[in-house]
């Protein structure tokens, strides 16, 4: 059996240190890749003394998130991101191990939700905010969970894709490209030009077919290409990206 969803895109914007233009992305995007840099979003929309709280992670992911919402109000937003602050936890458990007290700002900052509550709270905004994290398949069910939203009635949802490479402890897990970054969409259902995501499970004798480690950026790499269709495949679910332009 096939799922599918579809909906487009009202506005996108993405940042990752060396790529923060839209013509630095569309040249990573054609496979130029960037050269190395330490720099970090500025989050000017954001009051000093919330964004005084934010790592780099929280930085990239509300960076993109202003420049993608602006003013607009009472939109829902989908938060996105497969590890969330683990860096933030384990300083807090090599603090624990050692006896020494655990910084409150770093254990409030350290829950996947935190992210997104800080832009609720900075915006003074109380519209409907999730976080998901869904293993390799992330992105996927965090669009799922925008579309619901969108066919519940909601005129635009806004997604944001936000990651970090594992800290060191936790090497021999990582199974991505090792960039941080964060992207957003605003989206609305379908129009004009219109993106679909279909999804379908594999009988068991496709369950060791997966595509080679990637990580979200191979979506946004498809958006900013405008290649007509992609497919990611993860244990026993396919699933595939579509674009139909009219």
């Amino acid at each position: 059996m096939r799922s599918a969803i579809e909906f487009s895109i009202i506005c996108d914007a993405a940042w990752a240190p060396g790529i923060e233009t839209r013509e630095a992305w569309r040249n990573w995007a054609r496979g130029q890749l960037p050269a190395s840099a330490d720099s970090e979003p500025v989050v000017r929309a954001m009051p000093a003394m919330q964004r005084r709280r934010l790592g780099l992670l929280g930085k990239m992911a509300l960076e993109v998130a202003y420049e993608c919402l602006g003013q607009r109000q009472d939109v829902p937003t989908v938060f996105c991101s497969r590890h969330g602050e683990v860096s933030r936890s384990v300083e807090l458990l090599r603090d624990l191990a050692h006896g020494e007290p655990l910084s409150p700002t770093s254990f409030g900052m350290s829950v996947h939700n935190a992210v997104g509550g800080m832009f609720s709270i900075a915006r003074g905004d109380v519209a409907n905010n999730i976080a998901l994290s869904g293993g390799r398949g992330s992105i996927e069910h965090a669009l799922i969970e925008a579309c619901g939203l969108l066919a519940d009635g909601e005129k635009a949802v806004l997604l944001v894709v936000y990651d970090c490479p594992l800290p060191a402890v936790y090497a021999d897990f990582q199974d991505e490209d090792a960039l941080p970054f964060a992207w957003a969409w605003l989206i609305e259902p379908p129009r004009e030009d219109v993106i679909s995501l279909s999804w379908h499970t594999l009988s068991s004798d496709h369950a060791g077919d997966e595509t080679p480690p990637a990580t979200s950026l191979d979506v946004l790499r498809f958006f900013l290409r405008r290649d007509p269709c992609m497919e990611r495949i993860y244990g026993r679910q396919s699933w595939r990206w579509t674009r139909h332009v009219s």
